[in-house]
């Protein structure tokens, strides 16, 4: 097999084994897309709805192409000449023997340029196709409401299913292609493609955060605060741009960010597979990990097929246990196949382990989540009753339980990567590196599972709305009811799958770093005793310590910078939905709202947005680098994971739990919908969404982004000093850039104020 050494009939037959299922993923999506489009799309009412909320979504989504094309073409020539710089490894050497150095560096480069733009191209594809088709799910959920709740849940879900198997399929197929042609080189192609897939997921999820919850917040503090009319009522001037919200956040923006984390996983797990490959002679090392994910794409295909709802209406628990059921069935699969895989091929328990303990980590994430998150139970119904004595103590019990829910997420994850480092205890580090990085594709196993139950909540989210707008029959309208608070339920349950694994990914990726750190040193001639592999990141020295502290404050500074600009645009919808109500017969639904003019500053004022944050993110680890060097870099990483992580699940949880109270007042509790209690949570619920939809999950793909600048980066800071010319012209450039990102990002996105005015 091209780029293979030494594998032998199984291991050749096992890797193109793995790229036909994900060409089978693949199929799978297209084979559920034609299903879904078979169904009716309803009364001219519902389509016309529906056609505000695709027209505004399609605009968004080529705005946003337009916005991040010149990045990724600047980066894609920067990662070709980025081979240039050092010599060629020893791997690309040996798997590129027969060319000249010049020539392997060339190969390299190209293959990396091409990898970062597939990994690109890939993410873009999923966030896109994906929220594209849930668009075209919600107005067929809608109108198969009005027939049956079984017909309306296998709709929503099956759409849904398309962007996790388009997450699964490409995921495994840019990994496994690539490691078939550059074989023990692949290491250094990987890193762009992992590069291509998170940044563009950074995109997705800073853009569409900013467009969704700038149009919620506005929507619901004036329609739902000041008008006291419905979330979805068709006189609100923000309620398309709500809808359309919905997908580019919730559908593009996560599935981009599960998909990067799938990518990640992969590309540390070949990366330390292939350390282990140079230490044993063994290929099983990486043949296992592709092996690994090819059985979570067939038994995600099998699990999500098994979910379906019965035929009585409104229960809303039937379609949970259902999905619940799904996602089982496809972690009992996945266990067993994984138990077999073990024994036959590893001829070891260790790697069954690691994998068996990550889908356990998801699992448990899961229950976590759903308790503090969950309408059923005591967190959420403190917050609640805490309405009763205003907004200020719901906050505050909100902060609370967002808080608690991190520290307990903390010793979850804690908890798993030491079971992760016991497994190979006494081995060499990287052994246990590499345990946890298995931990991270056991994870990511169910990832058809996961982007199936995220997709569900938009998409039956909008069904409602469309509902709502649409006037529909109220029988059809409950439905749609019960599987908007299912999917309340499944969104917040992946948001914590989503962090954990960034987490899980991001440590997985600080092995690759000291693994790949000290490959280099090792070819300057570093003493082994000097080598970062072996001396660690030393916290005792001070300038580590610094890079420490940086990397804890970015997360910190990235997130109020979001927050910033989700307040800031909510305010112009604020304003524009207050001018609109003023328009003569509005109130009385004779006339329309001009939706077209909220869904414009959405779309302008996320976009506005991307390309700063983005070079905060890119630039920093490069900034920390070439002052601080490379031990204080791995330091910087270190407090970057710790900071994002505490700040992503605290936000997560927090905005879940104020939503989720909202809506059980809004069944009927403390007064019901427009009582005090009830405008007390729709406040706690506006404070809560950019924190949940936009700042927390945001950080998942920025943790993602800096690990793989500072991998791509490491191998080159190794090879120059602070005192280089090239150096201090590129410190100079950076500290320029990242000030200017941030004060445009402060005060600068967003130039609407009239002369004269202040705030917003």
């Amino acid at each position: 097999m091209l780029g293979l050494m030494n594998a032998s009939v199984f291991e050749s037959f096992a890797i193109w084994g793995v790229l036909l299922i994900a060409l089978l993923g693949l199929g799978y999506a297209l084979f559920l897309r034609k299903q879904v489009l078979s169904h009716d799309k309803g009364t001219q009412g519902m389509q016309d709805v529906w056609n505000a909320i695709r027209t505004g979504a399609d605009a968004y989504l080529s705005r946003q192409l337009k916005s991040i094309l010149p990045l990724i073409l600047v980066l894609t020539a920067v990662l070709f000449f980025s081979v240039y710089v050092i010599p060629p490894t020893d791997e690309a050497l040996k798997r590129f023997s027969n060319f000249t150095p010049d020539m392997v560096r060339l190969i390299v480069g190209l293959g990396r340029a091409a990898a970062f733009v597939m990994g690109a191209f890939f993410s873009l594809t999923v966030g896109q196709f994906g929220m594209r088709m849930a668009v075209e799910g919600n107005v067929r959920v809608a109108s198969a409401s009005r027939r049956s709740f079984a017909e309306a849940l296998k709709i929503a879900y099956r759409t849904g299913t398309i962007t996790g198997m388009l997450t699964d399929g490409l995921g495994l197929l840019g990994g496994t292609a690539i490691f078939i042609i550059f074989g023990i080189a692949s290491p250094d192609v990987l890193l762009g493609f992992g590069f291509g897939g998170t940044l563009l997921a950074l995109f997705m999820r800073v853009g569409g955060g900013i467009y969704t919850k700038a149009a919620d917040v506005g929507a619901d503090l004036v329609g739902k605060v000041e008008k006291n009319i419905p979330e979805d009522d068709p006189r609100n001037a923000a309620v398309i741009a709500d809808l359309v919200g919905d997908n580019v956040g919730d559908c593009a923006g996560m599935a981009a960010d599960i998909f990067e984390s799938y990518e990640v996983t992969i590309v540390s797990g070949l990366i330390l597979g292939l350390a282990l490959v140079s230490i044993t002679g063994e290929l099983k090392w990486i043949v296992f990990p592709l092996l690994v994910r090819g059985i979570g794409v067939l038994s995600s295909i099998i699990g999500t097929y098994l979910v379906k709802g019965s035929s009585k209406a409104g229960k809303g628990e039937d379609a949970f246990k259902s999905i619940n059921r799904g996602f089982y069935s496809s972690a009992a699969i996945s266990i067993g196949a994984f138990l077999i895989l073990a024994h036959y091929y590893m001829h070891e328990w260790r790697a069954f382990f690691s994998v068996a303990i990550g889908i356990v980590l998801a699992i448990v994430i899961d229950e976590v989540t759903k308790y503090f998150t969950h309408t059923h139970h005591a967190p959420v119904k403190e917050i609640a009753g805490s309405s009763r004595t205003g907004a200020a103590t719901l906050i505050l019990r909100g902060l609370s339980i967002g808080l608690e829910s991190s520290a307990w997420q903390f010793i979850v994850i804690a908890l798993t990567i030491m079971a992760a480092v016991l497994i190979y205890w006494g081995q060499p580090v990287v052994f246990i590196l590499y345990g946890v990085a298995m931990t991270g594709i056991g994870m990511l196993t169910l990832t058809g599972n996961n982007v199936a139950m995220d997709s569900f909540g938009p998409i039956a989210d909008n069904a409602n709305g469309i509902g709502e707008m649409a006037h529909l029959e109220p029988e059809a309208r409950q439905i749609m009811a019960d599987l908007d608070a299912v999917g309340n339920t499944t969104k917040a349950i992946t948001k914590g799958v989503a962090i954990g694994s960034a987490v899980i990914a991001a440590v997985s990726l600080f092995g690759a770093f000291l693994t790949d750190v000290t490959k280099v040193q090792a070819q300057m001639g570093i003493a082994d005793s000097l080598r970062l592999l072996t001396t660690g990141i030393r916290v005792s020295e001070p300038i580590v310590f610094v890079g420490v502290l940086i990397g804890a404050a970015v997360p910190c500074l990235f997130s109020s910078l979001m927050i910033n600009s989700v307040a800031r645009a909510a305010a112009l919808i604020v304003e524009e939905v207050r001018k609109q109500f003023h328009i003569p017969g509005l109130m009385e639904g004779k006339v329309k709202p001009d939706y077209k003019k909220a869904v414009d500053i959405c779309t302008i004022s996320a976009q506005k947005e991307l390309i700063g944050l983005a070079l905060i993110a890119v630039l920093s680890p490069l900034l920390i680098g070439m002052v601080l060097r490379v031990e204080a870099l791995g330091g910087f990483l270190a407090g970057v994971i710790v900071s994002g992580q505490l700040l992503a699940v605290f936000m997560a949880t927090a905005g879940g739990a104020w939503d989720n109270a909202k809506k059980t007042i809004e069944d009927g509790l403390y007064g019901g919908k427009g009582s005090e209690s009830h405008k007390a949570s729709v406040v706690g619920d506006t404070v809560g969404d950019p924190l949940k939809d936009t700042s927390g999950p945001a950080l998942n793909p920025m943790i993602k982004v800096i690990n793989m600048v500072s991998l791509l980066a490491a191998p080159i800071i190794i090879h120059y000093r602070i005192t280089n010319p090239g150096v201090i012209i590129s410190i100079v450039l950076c500290v320029v850039v990242i000030f200017g990102a941030i004060l445009y990002s402060k005060h600068g996105a967003l130039s609407f104020k009239k002369k004269g005015e202040t705030g917003f």
